[in-house]
């Protein structure tokens, strides 16, 4: 009797193994094996999805991965950002975070498509924004992590979110600091995933000020090491150029690495909102300074961070839905 109620103690704890091992969430549970049942090739789609875009253009790896931490920092991690204009909806992708700046949504479609033969209405569009994040990282030679799934997709955006709560490019060091803690996020969040920046692009729109207006009184930013602001004065004009595109991290502008850090202490951040890091936090300076120095410590505190935005108010359980089609709601 013993030896047989020890069977079923066995049986229960590798029943919820998978929730132990989760992230709790309000409503429900995220956890790495979501899937393996109920689509366990999912994983797989994704990866090689994404690896034929990256393959074909490396800046798709930036470009997925600024997908899901735009979609997290509005709602939650729920794929709000994905959603077109509709006659309910107004879409976050013409918010002034999103226009002409965001992109990949043609990768995102074909890995749904894909899911949707296989598995229909089983993956969630939320699921497929974090999982394509994480192999993007790992494509570009970042850190790999598990990812925790069971997400849900919302069934409305917010513009007005999407336009306030992401950090700007020109935000003071104090106002992205909280809109990180706002997201259940601290300051080592902040520099470890700003560290993203290491591989993708920004416009010449993005820093502009730093380079001839910085303070509104038609000055520079003279913390803009000179040589390097002269560089970028050559192809990013007073005016006109709003879109021609710079490397954020000009030393290894398609690897994953800590080469950015680095960038940071020798004044070359290309945006405002990265040289804040060295310049006005000593806690934030400190962390530049050791992700710099131990490219190890960058990426797991890069991993941990990632997992934990994942986790920023997720829907689950019967809350939100499976879209069929990522840009727009079931009927």
């Amino acid at each position: 009797m013993a030896q047989s109620m020890s069977f079923f103690m066995v049986i229960v704890l590798l029943a919820f193994a998978p929730i132990c091992l989760s992230s709790k969430t309000y409503g429900g549970y995220l956890f790495p094996q979501f899937y393996d049942r109920s689509c366990p090739q999912a994983k797989e789609i994704v990866k090689s999805i994404v690896a034929k875009a990256v393959a074909k253009e490396a800046r798709m790896a930036a470009s997925l991965l600024r997908l899901h931490f735009h979609d997290c920092f509005v709602k939650g991690c729920d794929a709000s950002l994905l959603l077109d204009n509709s006659g309910t909806i107004i879409s976050e992708k013409i918010s002034n975070a999103n226009t002409n700046s965001v992109r990949g949504f043609e990768v995102i479609d074909e890995i749904k498509k894909t899911l949707e033969k296989d598995c229909p209405q089983t993956v969630s569009c939320a699921d497929i924004l974090a999982l394509a994040a994480r192999d993007s990282t790992v494509l570009a030679g970042g850190p790999n992590w598990e990812v925790p799934l069971g997400r849900r997709d919302s069934r409305g955006a917010s513009l007005s979110g999407s336009n306030y709560n992401i950090p700007a490019p020109n935000n003071t060091f104090n106002t992205i600091l909280t809109k990180f803690k706002l997201k259940g996020l601290d300051i080592v969040d902040l520099v470890a995933l700003s560290g993203s920046h290491t591989i993708g692009n920004a416009r010449c729109t993005s820093f502009r000020q730093r380079l001839y207006n910085q303070s509104g009184n038609s000055l520079p930013d003279y913390t803009l090491e000179q040589s390097y602001a002269a560089q970028l004065r050559a192809t990013c004009p007073r005016s006109g150029g709003d879109q021609t595109l710079f490397f954020l991290d000009f030393v290894s502008p398609i690897k994953f690495d800590n080469s950015y850090f680095k960038n940071l202490l020798a004044s070359k951040g290309l945006l405002n909102s990265d040289q804040v890091l060295v310049i006005k936090n000593q806690e934030s300076l400190a962390l530049v300074k050791q992700y710099a120095e131990n490219n190890e410590l960058f990426f797991e505190h890069f991993a941990k961070s990632m997992v934990k935005m994942g986790n920023i108010s997720p829907l689950t359980g019967f809350r939100g839905e499976i879209r069929k089609n990522c840009r727009k709601i079931n009927n």
